[in-house]
């Protein structure tokens, strides 16, 4: 049984807030403003060493969460071998993982739905172990603390800078995974990863750049590598089809910026002024109290004290894209009750969801509805035995299906997964 999570949440039905109003990002009609989040699941099966290939689980892991009219966005995805070596996390680079994810996305389009691929390279966060003996690459020979995910030791196994050349051949990369993604696994668009600490996060931090060529030093040159990843994939596949996440506010994997609202702020607003054909059609971000590890009390703090700002929020970055048209997603900590808010004071066009989609399959119909919501179990997020656990057996919602956050059930139909 999910363990029971706090807060308890209200009920409400949202079928008549903004919520499920229709919306425009891109070429993609929106039916509801739910988005479900890019969620690592670590599910999918190895072929060989960086290989891991989306199999039939995903497919129903996917199908289950999608709706009508709804937008997912998938786990992170290697753009190429050694993108990751996360165990379990599948990629776009080879014909059997594309073939793996038609199937997802035949799937989502059976029910009305739209998929994005979000596409990631992990940088210092991955160890030589888990990339064959390769040193991680990075902006700069800055480890991080602590230990990879083998448990090697970060500081005795240091990233190295790419060179300029390695720089624009992972642009190039990003691109050609971005018209795999499209053209290959029938994904409708793509979504780049320029957050969390990984590759791109890595040159826009200034503790953590220290580069003294075009990539690194001055904002104008941290920004560089993340403008021309999204120029290169909107020249691929399309800038009505390309997307960003940023976080500037993170404090994930030793990212730190001295000045995340003037640094952000640039680059949003070097975003809204590519000329249109290179323009992304969204930029997703991630609220300054989300963290992986403190607590949002503990974060804004922490936040405070650091930037020594009197306030951090998205809003002068959303405020700045959209004089460029481009669509605004906030994820980080939004539940059935701050949803509506921010969405009613035009601070985002839609919000983005990961946990509750990860332990409701059936969360769109929920949150419609007021019905109850599954709680997760967090022992299950990255990885289980078997893999199914956690991950495709979470029911839709039935009066006496199971162990709810909040108020007890009202008896209320079964809705279809």
């Amino acid at each position: 049984m999910p363990a029971a999570i706090t807060p308890p949440l209200a009920f409400a039905p949202l079928r008549d807030t903004k919520v499920f109003s229709p919306w425009q990002l891109g070429r993609l009609s929106l039916a509801h403003r739910i988005v479900q989040a890019p969620c690592t699941r670590m599910r999918a099966d190895k072929v060989e060493r960086g290989v891991y290939v989306p199999v039939d689980r995903y497919v129903t892991y996917y199908q289950q969460r999608a709706s009508a009219g709804g937008l997912q966005i998938t786990e992170a995805t290697d753009i190429c071998l050694d993108a990751s070596a996360y165990p379990g996390t599948p990629g776009v680079f080879t014909d059997a993982q594309l073939a793996g994810w038609k199937k997802v996305t035949d799937a989502v389009h059976s029910k009305g739905g739209f998929m994005i691929a979000q596409l990631w390279h992990t940088g210092r966060a991955s160890s030589p172990g888990l990339r064959g003996g390769l040193q991680p690459v990075s902006s700069t020979n800055k480890p991080m603390a602590g230990s990879y995910l083998d448990g090697q030791d970060c500081a005795e196994n240091p990233p190295r800078p790419l060179t300029v050349d390695e720089i624009h051949a992972l642009t190039a990369e990003w691109a050609a995974a971005a018209k795999r993604a499209v053209e290959v696994a029938g994904f409708d668009g793509v979504e780049i990863h320029g957050a969390n600490g990984y590759l791109l996060e890595q040159f826009l931090h200034d503790n953590i750049n220290d580069r003294t060529d075009a990539y690194g030093g001055s904002v104008e040159n941290r920004c560089r590598f993340a403008l021309e990843v999204v120029a290169a994939v909107a020249a691929a596949i399309g800038a009505d089809r390309t997307g960003i996440r940023l976080s500037p506010y993170n404090y994930f994997q030793g990212t730190k910026d001295s000045n995340p609202n003037v640094h952000w702020a640039y680059l949003c607003e070097q975003l809204a002024a590519l000329p249109e054909a290179s323009r992304p059609a969204f930029v997703h971000m991630v609220e300054p109290r989300f963290d992986e590890i403190l607590d949002e009390q503990k974060k804004m703090a922490a936040l405070a004290e650091y930037t020594d700002k009197p306030v951090n929020s998205l809003t002068p970055f959303r405020e700045i894209l959209k004089k460029g048209n481009i669509a605004f997603l906030a994820a980080g900590g939004f539940n059935r009750d701050n949803m509506v808010p921010k969405l009613d004071s035009d601070l985002a066009d839609a919000v983005v969801l990961g946990r509750f989609f990860i332990s409701n399959p059936d969360l769109v119909a929920r949150l419609r509805n007021g019905w109850p919501l599954s709680a997760y179990d967090r022992t299950t997020f990255y990885g289980a035995t078997p893999p199914e656990k956690g991950y495709t057996d979470y029911p839709v919602y039935a009066v006496d299906a199971v162990k709810t956050v909040g108020t007890e059930a009202e008896t209320a139909p079964a809705v279809a997964a």
